[in-house]
Protein backbone atom coordinates (compact mmCIF):
# COMPACT_ATOMS: atom_id res chain seq x y z
CA UNK A 1 0.00 0.00 0.00
CA UNK A 2 3.19 2.52 0.35
CA UNK A 3 3.33 4.88 2.91
CA UNK A 4 -0.59 6.02 2.81
CA UNK A 5 -1.99 2.74 3.94
CA UNK A 6 -5.40 3.59 4.10
CA UNK A 7 -7.16 5.99 1.43
CA UNK A 8 -9.93 6.33 2.82
CA UNK A 9 -12.10 9.23 1.97
CA UNK A 10 -9.44 10.93 -0.43
CA UNK A 11 -11.68 10.80 -3.42
CA UNK A 12 -11.53 12.62 -6.53
CA UNK A 13 -14.74 15.02 -5.97
CA UNK A 14 -16.21 18.30 -7.40
CA UNK A 15 -14.38 20.48 -4.84
CA UNK A 16 -10.60 18.49 -5.84
CA UNK A 17 -11.03 17.63 -9.20
CA UNK A 18 -11.94 19.50 -12.30
CA UNK A 19 -11.69 17.69 -16.26
CA UNK A 20 -8.59 20.00 -17.72
CA UNK A 21 -9.96 21.68 -20.86
CA UNK A 22 -8.66 24.77 -23.00
CA UNK A 23 -12.14 26.49 -22.50
CA UNK A 24 -11.11 27.00 -18.88
CA UNK A 25 -8.20 29.62 -19.99
CA UNK A 26 -10.90 31.83 -21.63
CA UNK A 27 -13.40 31.70 -18.77
CA UNK A 28 -10.63 32.94 -16.09
CA UNK A 29 -9.13 35.25 -18.80
CA UNK A 30 -12.57 37.26 -19.15
CA UNK A 31 -12.69 37.76 -15.07
CA UNK A 32 -9.56 39.23 -15.08
CA UNK A 33 -8.60 41.18 -18.40
CA UNK A 34 -11.94 41.69 -19.74
CA UNK A 35 -10.94 45.03 -21.17
CA UNK A 36 -7.85 43.64 -22.67
CA UNK A 37 -7.68 43.09 -26.16
CA UNK A 38 -8.13 39.50 -27.47
CA UNK A 39 -8.51 39.21 -30.95
CA UNK A 40 -7.27 42.00 -33.89
CA UNK A 41 -7.44 41.58 -37.28
CA UNK A 42 -7.82 45.37 -38.90
CA UNK A 43 -11.02 46.97 -38.17
CA UNK A 44 -11.92 43.93 -35.87
CA UNK A 45 -10.37 44.63 -32.70
CA UNK A 46 -12.62 42.93 -29.78
CA UNK A 47 -11.61 42.65 -26.48
CA UNK A 48 -12.01 39.71 -23.58
CA UNK A 49 -15.65 40.74 -23.03
CA UNK A 50 -16.31 41.09 -26.44
CA UNK A 51 -14.37 37.79 -27.46
CA UNK A 52 -16.41 35.75 -24.58
CA UNK A 53 -19.61 37.10 -25.78
CA UNK A 54 -19.16 36.39 -29.44
CA UNK A 55 -18.14 32.15 -28.53
CA UNK A 56 -21.03 31.54 -26.37
CA UNK A 57 -23.18 33.09 -28.76
CA UNK A 58 -21.60 30.93 -31.62
CA UNK A 59 -21.64 27.86 -29.15
CA UNK A 60 -25.83 28.63 -29.02
CA UNK A 61 -26.32 29.01 -32.05
CA UNK A 62 -24.30 25.67 -32.76
CA UNK A 63 -26.61 24.35 -30.64
CA UNK A 64 -29.82 25.62 -32.13
CA UNK A 65 -28.68 23.91 -35.37
CA UNK A 66 -28.68 20.99 -33.92
CA UNK A 67 -25.63 20.32 -33.42
CA UNK A 68 -25.50 18.16 -30.19
CA UNK A 69 -22.02 17.37 -27.75
CA UNK A 70 -20.46 14.74 -29.54
CA UNK A 71 -20.99 16.17 -33.18
CA UNK A 72 -18.30 17.31 -36.02
CA UNK A 73 -18.20 21.04 -36.99
CA UNK A 74 -15.80 21.80 -40.15
CA UNK A 75 -14.28 24.76 -40.66
CA UNK A 76 -12.91 25.65 -43.89
CA UNK A 77 -11.63 29.45 -42.85
CA UNK A 78 -8.16 30.99 -43.35
CA UNK A 79 -6.41 32.76 -40.05
CA UNK A 80 -9.66 35.10 -39.35
CA UNK A 81 -11.31 36.10 -36.18
CA UNK A 82 -13.79 33.45 -37.08
CA UNK A 83 -11.54 30.58 -36.71
CA UNK A 84 -10.02 32.00 -33.50
CA UNK A 85 -14.01 31.90 -32.49
CA UNK A 86 -14.63 28.33 -33.82
CA UNK A 87 -11.82 26.81 -31.80
CA UNK A 88 -13.48 27.76 -28.60
CA UNK A 89 -17.19 28.03 -29.40
CA UNK A 90 -17.30 24.98 -30.90
CA UNK A 91 -16.20 22.72 -28.03
CA UNK A 92 -18.35 25.31 -25.81
CA UNK A 93 -21.18 23.41 -27.12
CA UNK A 94 -20.26 19.95 -27.10
CA UNK A 95 -18.71 19.27 -30.33
CA UNK A 96 -15.64 18.42 -32.23
CA UNK A 97 -13.88 20.82 -34.05
CA UNK A 98 -12.49 19.76 -37.26
CA UNK A 99 -10.66 22.59 -38.71
CA UNK A 100 -10.06 21.51 -42.94
CA UNK A 101 -7.12 22.45 -44.94
CA UNK A 102 -7.81 25.24 -47.46
CA UNK A 103 -5.60 24.38 -49.76
CA UNK A 104 -7.43 20.87 -50.37
CA UNK A 105 -9.18 19.69 -53.59
CA UNK A 106 -12.51 18.84 -53.81
CA UNK A 107 -12.27 15.54 -53.68
CA UNK A 108 -10.43 15.41 -50.58
CA UNK A 109 -13.07 17.80 -48.63
CA UNK A 110 -16.10 15.27 -49.72
CA UNK A 111 -14.21 12.64 -47.98
CA UNK A 112 -13.02 14.33 -44.63
CA UNK A 113 -16.74 15.33 -44.74
CA UNK A 114 -17.80 12.04 -45.20
CA UNK A 115 -15.70 10.49 -42.85
CA UNK A 116 -15.55 13.13 -39.68
CA UNK A 117 -19.41 12.96 -40.42
CA UNK A 118 -19.70 16.69 -40.00
CA UNK A 119 -22.87 18.08 -39.14
CA UNK A 120 -22.06 21.62 -39.96
CA UNK A 121 -19.86 23.75 -41.88
CA UNK A 122 -18.10 27.52 -41.25
CA UNK A 123 -17.07 28.34 -44.58
CA UNK A 124 -14.83 31.36 -46.29
CA UNK A 125 -16.32 32.70 -48.90
CA UNK A 126 -13.60 32.27 -51.08
CA UNK A 127 -13.60 28.75 -50.57
CA UNK A 128 -17.66 28.03 -51.04
CA UNK A 129 -16.60 26.93 -54.97
CA UNK A 130 -14.58 24.61 -53.43
CA UNK A 131 -17.07 23.22 -50.69
CA UNK A 132 -19.74 23.05 -53.13
CA UNK A 133 -18.00 20.81 -55.36
CA UNK A 134 -17.11 18.54 -52.40
CA UNK A 135 -20.71 18.51 -51.15
CA UNK A 136 -21.79 17.17 -54.78
CA UNK A 137 -19.69 14.39 -54.23
CA UNK A 138 -20.50 13.32 -50.86
CA UNK A 139 -21.57 10.10 -50.30
CA UNK A 140 -23.59 10.96 -47.17
CA UNK A 141 -26.02 14.06 -46.07
CA UNK A 142 -24.57 17.31 -46.83
CA UNK A 143 -23.80 19.03 -43.83
CA UNK A 144 -25.34 22.77 -43.02
CA UNK A 145 -23.43 25.61 -44.39
CA UNK A 146 -22.57 29.06 -42.81
CA UNK A 147 -21.25 31.64 -45.08
CA UNK A 148 -18.50 33.62 -43.17
CA UNK A 149 -17.52 36.87 -45.76
CA UNK A 150 -14.39 38.65 -44.77
CA UNK A 151 -15.17 42.26 -46.17
CA UNK A 152 -11.67 43.32 -44.27
CA UNK A 153 -10.24 41.03 -47.66
CA UNK A 154 -12.27 42.27 -50.09
CA UNK A 155 -13.96 38.91 -49.74
CA UNK A 156 -17.65 39.82 -50.02
CA UNK A 157 -20.62 37.75 -49.32
CA UNK A 158 -22.16 36.18 -52.77
CA UNK A 159 -24.30 33.28 -51.46
CA UNK A 160 -27.84 32.14 -50.28
CA UNK A 161 -26.46 30.84 -47.32
CA UNK A 162 -26.91 31.81 -43.70
CA UNK A 163 -23.95 34.39 -42.60
CA UNK A 164 -21.67 34.05 -40.08
CA UNK A 165 -22.88 37.76 -38.05
CA UNK A 166 -26.22 36.81 -38.34
CA UNK A 167 -25.96 33.01 -37.17
CA UNK A 168 -24.22 34.62 -34.05
CA UNK A 169 -26.84 37.57 -34.32
CA UNK A 170 -29.24 34.48 -33.37
CA UNK A 171 -27.14 33.02 -30.06
CA UNK A 172 -27.81 33.65 -26.97
CA UNK A 173 -25.26 35.55 -25.19
CA UNK A 174 -26.10 33.96 -21.31
CA UNK A 175 -25.48 30.29 -23.02
CA UNK A 176 -24.12 27.87 -20.49
CA UNK A 177 -20.98 26.09 -21.91
CA UNK A 178 -20.37 22.16 -22.01
CA UNK A 179 -17.59 21.89 -20.18
CA UNK A 180 -16.24 18.11 -20.88
CA UNK A 181 -17.20 15.50 -17.61
CA UNK A 182 -13.92 13.52 -18.80
CA UNK A 183 -10.58 15.34 -19.94
CA UNK A 184 -10.49 12.66 -22.48
CA UNK A 185 -13.60 13.62 -24.12
CA UNK A 186 -12.55 14.19 -27.77
CA UNK A 187 -11.86 18.24 -28.87
CA UNK A 188 -10.56 17.79 -32.50
CA UNK A 189 -10.41 16.01 -35.02
CA UNK A 190 -7.22 16.84 -37.54
CA UNK A 191 -6.64 14.94 -41.05
CA UNK A 192 -2.91 14.49 -42.01
CA UNK A 193 -1.22 15.52 -45.34
CA UNK A 194 -2.64 12.28 -46.82
CA UNK A 195 0.82 12.14 -49.36
CA UNK A 196 0.10 8.79 -49.47
CA UNK A 197 -3.47 7.58 -49.46
CA UNK A 198 -6.49 8.65 -47.86
CA UNK A 199 -5.83 11.40 -45.32
CA UNK A 200 -6.00 9.79 -41.60
CA UNK A 201 -8.01 11.85 -39.22
CA UNK A 202 -6.30 12.54 -35.67
CA UNK A 203 -8.04 13.13 -32.65
CA UNK A 204 -7.32 14.91 -29.93
CA UNK A 205 -8.52 15.32 -25.94
CA UNK A 206 -9.30 17.81 -23.97
CA UNK A 207 -6.29 17.27 -21.43
CA UNK A 208 -3.75 17.15 -24.42
CA UNK A 209 -4.73 20.33 -25.60
CA UNK A 210 -4.43 21.67 -22.34
CA UNK A 211 -1.20 20.45 -21.26
CA UNK A 212 0.50 21.30 -24.76
CA UNK A 213 -0.62 25.05 -24.41
CA UNK A 214 0.50 25.39 -21.15
CA UNK A 215 3.15 23.40 -21.48
CA UNK A 216 4.59 25.91 -24.52
CA UNK A 217 4.27 28.93 -22.40
CA UNK A 218 6.98 27.52 -20.25
CA UNK A 219 9.17 26.92 -22.93
CA UNK A 220 8.38 29.93 -24.77
CA UNK A 221 9.37 31.71 -21.73
CA UNK A 222 6.30 33.68 -22.11
CA UNK A 223 4.89 36.18 -19.50
CA UNK A 224 1.81 38.25 -19.57
CA UNK A 225 -0.21 39.56 -22.28
CA UNK A 226 1.90 38.98 -25.15
CA UNK A 227 0.97 39.38 -28.60
CA UNK A 228 0.66 36.76 -31.03
CA UNK A 229 0.40 36.58 -34.78
CA UNK A 230 -1.11 33.85 -36.30
CA UNK A 231 1.12 32.76 -39.33
CA UNK A 232 0.69 29.18 -38.59
CA UNK A 233 -2.79 28.23 -40.17
CA UNK A 234 -5.17 27.36 -37.56
CA UNK A 235 -6.26 24.14 -39.47
CA UNK A 236 -2.82 22.80 -39.11
CA UNK A 237 -2.48 21.07 -35.27
CA UNK A 238 -5.16 23.69 -34.43
CA UNK A 239 -2.19 26.32 -34.63
CA UNK A 240 -0.35 24.53 -32.43
CA UNK A 241 -2.37 25.32 -29.40
CA UNK A 242 -1.22 28.97 -29.87
CA UNK A 243 -4.68 30.02 -29.71
CA UNK A 244 -6.01 28.00 -27.30
CA UNK A 245 -3.06 28.72 -25.05
CA UNK A 246 -3.23 32.68 -25.35
CA UNK A 247 -5.89 33.80 -23.01
CA UNK A 248 -4.08 32.02 -20.05
CA UNK A 249 -1.47 34.78 -20.47
CA UNK A 250 -4.27 37.73 -21.10
CA UNK A 251 -2.90 37.72 -24.42
CA UNK A 252 -3.90 38.64 -27.97
CA UNK A 253 -4.31 37.08 -31.12
CA UNK A 254 -3.52 39.14 -34.36
CA UNK A 255 -5.54 37.47 -37.53
CA UNK A 256 -3.00 37.01 -40.54
CA UNK A 257 -4.95 35.99 -43.36
CA UNK A 258 -2.29 36.04 -45.86
CA UNK A 259 0.79 35.56 -45.23
CA UNK A 260 3.55 38.03 -46.90
CA UNK A 261 6.76 39.83 -45.59
CA UNK A 262 4.68 43.29 -45.42
CA UNK A 263 1.55 41.69 -43.79
CA UNK A 264 4.32 39.87 -40.93
CA UNK A 265 6.61 43.47 -40.39
CA UNK A 266 3.54 45.55 -40.05
CA UNK A 267 2.04 43.71 -37.53
CA UNK A 268 4.67 43.44 -35.53
CA UNK A 269 5.65 47.46 -36.22
CA UNK A 270 1.85 48.70 -35.88
CA UNK A 271 0.26 46.16 -33.50
CA UNK A 272 3.29 44.91 -31.36
CA UNK A 273 3.61 41.32 -31.98
CA UNK A 274 5.96 39.96 -29.90
CA UNK A 275 5.28 35.96 -30.75
CA UNK A 276 4.95 33.94 -33.70
CA UNK A 277 5.11 30.36 -35.21
CA UNK A 278 6.56 29.26 -38.76
CA UNK A 279 7.99 27.16 -40.89
CA UNK A 280 11.36 27.78 -42.08
CA UNK A 281 10.01 29.26 -45.44
CA UNK A 282 8.78 32.11 -43.47
CA UNK A 283 11.62 32.76 -41.86
CA UNK A 284 13.21 32.77 -45.27
CA UNK A 285 10.63 34.85 -46.85
CA UNK A 286 11.48 37.53 -44.23
CA UNK A 287 15.63 37.09 -44.43
CA UNK A 288 14.94 37.64 -48.25
CA UNK A 289 12.33 40.90 -48.10
CA UNK A 290 13.61 43.90 -50.01
CA UNK A 291 14.39 46.82 -48.13
CA UNK A 292 10.53 48.47 -48.85
CA UNK A 293 8.46 45.56 -47.47
CA UNK A 294 10.44 45.46 -43.84
CA UNK A 295 9.87 47.99 -41.24
CA UNK A 296 11.74 49.01 -38.27
CA UNK A 297 10.82 47.81 -34.50
CA UNK A 298 12.37 48.49 -31.03
CA UNK A 299 11.82 44.64 -29.65
CA UNK A 300 13.11 41.01 -29.67
CA UNK A 301 10.25 39.00 -31.22
CA UNK A 302 10.30 35.32 -29.94
CA UNK A 303 9.42 32.32 -32.61
CA UNK A 304 9.19 29.00 -32.81
CA UNK A 305 9.99 27.21 -35.96
CA UNK A 306 9.17 23.61 -37.30
CA UNK A 307 7.83 21.77 -40.33
CA UNK A 308 11.37 20.84 -41.56
CA UNK A 309 14.64 21.82 -40.05
CA UNK A 310 15.98 25.29 -40.67
CA UNK A 311 18.59 25.98 -42.65
CA UNK A 312 22.09 27.22 -40.31
CA UNK A 313 22.32 29.99 -42.95
CA UNK A 314 19.17 31.11 -42.55
CA UNK A 315 19.13 30.98 -38.47
CA UNK A 316 22.19 32.98 -38.69
CA UNK A 317 20.64 35.69 -40.90
CA UNK A 318 17.48 36.10 -39.14
CA UNK A 319 18.63 36.50 -35.68
CA UNK A 320 20.45 40.31 -35.98
CA UNK A 321 16.88 41.37 -37.86
CA UNK A 322 15.57 41.08 -33.89
CA UNK A 323 14.00 37.72 -34.12
CA UNK A 324 14.86 35.20 -31.60
CA UNK A 325 14.55 31.76 -33.08
CA UNK A 326 13.75 28.42 -30.63
CA UNK A 327 13.61 25.42 -33.38
CA UNK A 328 10.84 23.56 -31.95
CA UNK A 329 9.81 19.79 -33.92
CA UNK A 330 6.42 17.93 -33.61
CA UNK A 331 3.70 16.48 -35.60
CA UNK A 332 -0.12 16.76 -36.34
CA UNK A 333 -0.39 13.36 -33.74
CA UNK A 334 1.32 14.81 -30.89
CA UNK A 335 -0.84 18.34 -31.33
CA UNK A 336 2.09 19.74 -32.88
CA UNK A 337 5.02 20.86 -31.22
CA UNK A 338 6.29 18.73 -28.60
CA UNK A 339 10.27 18.89 -28.63
CA UNK A 340 11.96 22.43 -28.24
CA UNK A 341 16.28 23.41 -28.69
CA UNK A 342 16.19 24.73 -25.20
CA UNK A 343 18.88 27.24 -25.41
CA UNK A 344 21.39 26.91 -22.41
CA UNK A 345 24.10 29.67 -21.21
CA UNK A 346 27.14 28.08 -22.21
CA UNK A 347 26.32 28.49 -25.70
CA UNK A 348 25.86 32.09 -25.39
CA UNK A 349 29.44 32.89 -26.93
CA UNK A 350 28.88 31.03 -29.83
CA UNK A 351 28.32 33.26 -33.33
CA UNK A 352 27.74 32.43 -36.98
CA UNK A 353 27.59 29.15 -38.17
CA UNK A 354 28.34 27.03 -34.80
CA UNK A 355 25.32 28.88 -33.03
CA UNK A 356 23.05 28.08 -36.35
CA UNK A 357 23.79 24.86 -36.04
CA UNK A 358 22.97 24.21 -32.69
CA UNK A 359 20.02 26.19 -33.14
CA UNK A 360 18.64 23.68 -35.51
CA UNK A 361 18.38 20.90 -33.54
CA UNK A 362 15.25 19.70 -32.48
CA UNK A 363 15.94 19.32 -29.01
CA UNK A 364 14.33 17.79 -25.96
CA UNK A 365 10.78 16.61 -24.78
CA UNK A 366 8.32 19.54 -24.14
CA UNK A 367 7.13 19.67 -20.21
CA UNK A 368 3.85 17.93 -21.33
CA UNK A 369 5.56 15.25 -23.19
CA UNK A 370 6.89 12.28 -20.56
CA UNK A 371 9.07 10.83 -23.48
CA UNK A 372 11.10 11.47 -26.40
CA UNK A 373 13.38 8.67 -27.58
CA UNK A 374 15.75 7.49 -30.53
CA UNK A 375 15.46 3.86 -30.99
CA UNK A 376 16.52 0.78 -33.58
CA UNK A 377 13.86 -1.58 -34.84
CA UNK A 378 14.02 -3.32 -31.92
CA UNK A 379 12.92 -0.42 -30.11
CA UNK A 380 16.32 -0.33 -27.99
CA UNK A 381 18.31 3.26 -27.49
CA UNK A 382 20.48 4.26 -30.18
CA UNK A 383 23.98 5.46 -29.06
CA UNK A 384 24.14 9.32 -28.03
CA UNK A 385 26.81 9.81 -30.45
CA UNK A 386 25.48 12.26 -32.72
CA UNK A 387 26.28 9.90 -35.81
CA UNK A 388 24.09 6.99 -35.24
CA UNK A 389 20.49 7.14 -36.62
CA UNK A 390 16.92 6.01 -35.51
CA UNK A 391 13.83 6.71 -35.35
CA UNK A 392 12.47 9.53 -32.97
CA UNK A 393 9.38 7.56 -30.28
CA UNK A 394 6.42 10.00 -28.32
CA UNK A 395 5.16 8.72 -25.20
CA UNK A 396 3.49 10.88 -23.22
CA UNK A 397 -0.63 13.06 -22.65
CA UNK A 398 0.85 14.87 -25.53
CA UNK A 399 0.17 12.32 -28.00
CA UNK A 400 -3.25 12.04 -29.82
CA UNK A 401 -5.90 9.61 -28.90
CA UNK A 402 -5.28 7.72 -32.23
CA UNK A 403 -6.81 7.71 -36.00
CA UNK A 404 -10.49 8.14 -35.96
CA UNK A 405 -11.79 5.11 -37.58
CA UNK A 406 -8.61 3.45 -38.18
CA UNK A 407 -8.09 1.09 -34.91
CA UNK A 408 -5.02 -0.70 -37.25
CA UNK A 409 -3.25 2.28 -37.95
CA UNK A 410 -3.79 3.39 -34.42
CA UNK A 411 -2.35 -0.13 -33.43
CA UNK A 412 0.17 0.18 -35.58
CA UNK A 413 1.87 3.48 -34.42
CA UNK A 414 1.36 2.86 -31.33
CA UNK A 415 3.40 -0.62 -31.28
CA UNK A 416 5.22 -0.75 -28.63
CA UNK A 417 4.04 1.35 -26.10
CA UNK A 418 5.39 4.71 -28.51
CA UNK A 419 3.98 6.43 -31.19
CA UNK A 420 6.20 6.15 -34.02
CA UNK A 421 6.58 9.35 -36.04
CA UNK A 422 8.90 8.02 -38.50
CA UNK A 423 11.28 10.85 -38.67
CA UNK A 424 14.99 9.88 -38.62
CA UNK A 425 16.79 11.55 -36.35
CA UNK A 426 20.48 11.25 -34.42
CA UNK A 427 20.87 11.85 -30.70
CA UNK A 428 23.86 13.67 -29.29
CA UNK A 429 25.67 13.03 -26.45
CA UNK A 430 24.23 15.88 -24.60
CA UNK A 431 20.28 14.25 -24.86
CA UNK A 432 19.59 16.89 -27.90
CA UNK A 433 17.57 15.06 -30.80
CA UNK A 434 18.43 16.63 -34.37
CA UNK A 435 16.22 15.27 -37.40
CA UNK A 436 18.31 13.26 -39.99
CA UNK A 437 15.47 12.67 -42.61
CA UNK A 438 12.08 11.15 -42.63
CA UNK A 439 12.46 7.72 -42.95
CA UNK A 440 11.45 8.09 -46.88
CA UNK A 441 13.65 10.62 -47.51
CA UNK A 442 16.56 9.39 -46.77
CA UNK A 443 18.54 8.91 -49.95
CA UNK A 444 20.54 5.27 -50.39
CA UNK A 445 23.50 5.41 -52.95
CA UNK A 446 25.68 2.48 -53.45
CA UNK A 447 24.91 1.26 -50.37
CA UNK A 448 25.33 4.56 -48.06
CA UNK A 449 23.01 6.43 -46.50
CA UNK A 450 22.91 10.16 -47.47
CA UNK A 451 20.56 12.60 -45.24
CA UNK A 452 18.94 14.76 -47.92
CA UNK A 453 18.42 17.79 -45.27
CA UNK A 454 22.15 17.68 -44.79
CA UNK A 455 22.51 18.47 -48.19
CA UNK A 456 20.02 20.88 -48.26
CA UNK A 457 21.45 22.65 -45.96
CA UNK A 458 25.04 22.96 -47.45
CA UNK A 459 22.85 24.38 -50.64
CA UNK A 460 20.81 27.04 -48.56
CA UNK A 461 24.57 28.68 -47.81
CA UNK A 462 24.77 29.61 -51.03
CA UNK A 463 24.02 33.43 -51.54
CA UNK A 464 21.68 32.78 -55.08
CA UNK A 465 19.74 29.92 -53.34
CA UNK A 466 16.17 30.87 -52.16
CA UNK A 467 14.87 27.53 -51.40
CA UNK A 468 16.00 23.96 -52.32
CA UNK A 469 15.00 20.46 -51.67
CA UNK A 470 17.01 17.27 -52.36
CA UNK A 471 15.55 13.94 -53.24
CA UNK A 472 16.54 10.43 -54.30
CA UNK A 473 17.02 9.79 -58.32
CA UNK A 474 17.05 6.48 -59.63
CA UNK A 475 20.69 5.67 -61.31
CA UNK A 476 21.42 2.48 -62.60
CA UNK A 477 25.05 2.30 -60.64
CA UNK A 478 24.61 3.34 -57.78
CA UNK A 479 20.77 2.60 -57.49
CA UNK A 480 19.99 6.10 -55.85
CA UNK A 481 21.49 9.79 -56.17
CA UNK A 482 20.64 12.98 -54.70
CA UNK A 483 18.72 15.68 -57.07
CA UNK A 484 18.39 19.19 -56.20
CA UNK A 485 15.34 21.10 -56.98
CA UNK A 486 16.40 25.02 -56.00
CA UNK A 487 14.55 28.21 -56.56
CA UNK A 488 17.07 31.11 -56.89
CA UNK A 489 16.40 34.72 -55.67
CA UNK A 490 15.15 37.27 -56.93
CA UNK A 491 17.89 38.99 -59.18
CA UNK A 492 20.16 36.49 -58.40
CA UNK A 493 21.75 33.23 -60.91
CA UNK A 494 23.39 29.97 -60.44
CA UNK A 495 24.25 27.10 -62.54
CA UNK A 496 24.05 23.33 -61.99
CA UNK A 497 27.97 23.12 -62.31
CA UNK A 498 28.54 26.16 -59.90
CA UNK A 499 26.08 24.90 -57.27
CA UNK A 500 27.36 20.91 -57.72
CA UNK A 501 30.88 22.45 -57.27
CA UNK A 502 29.66 24.46 -54.05
CA UNK A 503 28.29 21.56 -52.91
CA UNK A 504 31.68 19.13 -53.57
CA UNK A 505 33.43 21.53 -51.62
CA UNK A 506 31.62 21.40 -48.22
CA UNK A 507 29.90 17.26 -48.59
CA UNK A 508 31.18 14.23 -49.10
CA UNK A 509 31.70 13.21 -52.98
CA UNK A 510 28.90 10.54 -52.79
CA UNK A 511 26.40 13.14 -51.06
CA UNK A 512 27.52 16.04 -53.35
CA UNK A 513 24.08 16.74 -55.63
CA UNK A 514 24.45 14.92 -59.29
CA UNK A 515 21.91 16.97 -60.90
CA UNK A 516 19.89 20.54 -59.88
CA UNK A 517 16.71 21.49 -61.60
CA UNK A 518 15.88 25.14 -61.36
CA UNK A 519 12.12 25.32 -60.42
CA UNK A 520 9.33 26.59 -57.85
CA UNK A 521 8.98 24.24 -55.50
CA UNK A 522 5.16 22.57 -54.85
CA UNK A 523 4.69 23.76 -50.96
CA UNK A 524 1.59 22.93 -48.70
CA UNK A 525 -0.63 25.79 -46.80
CA UNK A 526 2.00 25.47 -44.09
CA UNK A 527 5.44 25.94 -45.97
CA UNK A 528 6.78 22.55 -46.38
CA UNK A 529 7.79 21.49 -49.55
CA UNK A 530 5.99 18.58 -50.92
CA UNK A 531 8.66 16.06 -51.49
CA UNK A 532 6.69 13.67 -52.88
CA UNK A 533 6.06 15.35 -56.02
CA UNK A 534 9.46 16.00 -56.39
CA UNK A 535 10.66 12.47 -55.85
CA UNK A 536 8.23 11.93 -58.77
CA UNK A 537 9.66 14.22 -61.10
CA UNK A 538 13.20 12.97 -60.38
CA UNK A 539 12.01 9.70 -61.61
CA UNK A 540 11.73 11.18 -65.03
CA UNK A 541 14.72 12.64 -65.16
Amino acid sequence: MGWLRDETGLDRTEANYTPLTPLSFLKRAVQIWPDHPAVLYGPHRKSYAEYVERVTRLASALAGAGVAPGDVVATILPNIPAQAEAHFGVPACGAVLNAINTRLDPDTVAYILDHGEARLVLCDTQFLPTLAEAIERMESAAPQVIEVPDDFAGVHRHSDYPQYEDFLAGGDPEFVWHMPQDEWESLALNYTSGTTGRPKGVVYHHRGAYLNAMGQVLSWRMTLNPVYLTIVPLFHCNGWCHTWMMPALGGTVVCCRDITAPAIFDAIADEGVTHFGGAPIVLNMLVNAPAEQRRNFDHVVEVFTAGAPPAPATLAKIEPMGFNVTQVYGLTEVYGPATECTWKAEWEPLQGADRAAIKARQGVAMPFMEEVRVTDEALADIPRDGEAKGEIMFRGNGVMKGYFKNPKATQEAFAGGYFHSGDIAVHHPDGYVQIADRAKDIIISGGENISSVEVESCLMGHDAVLLCAVVAKPDEKWGEVPCAFVELKDGHDATEAELIAYARERLAGFKTPKTVVFRELPKTSTGKIQKFELRGLAKTL
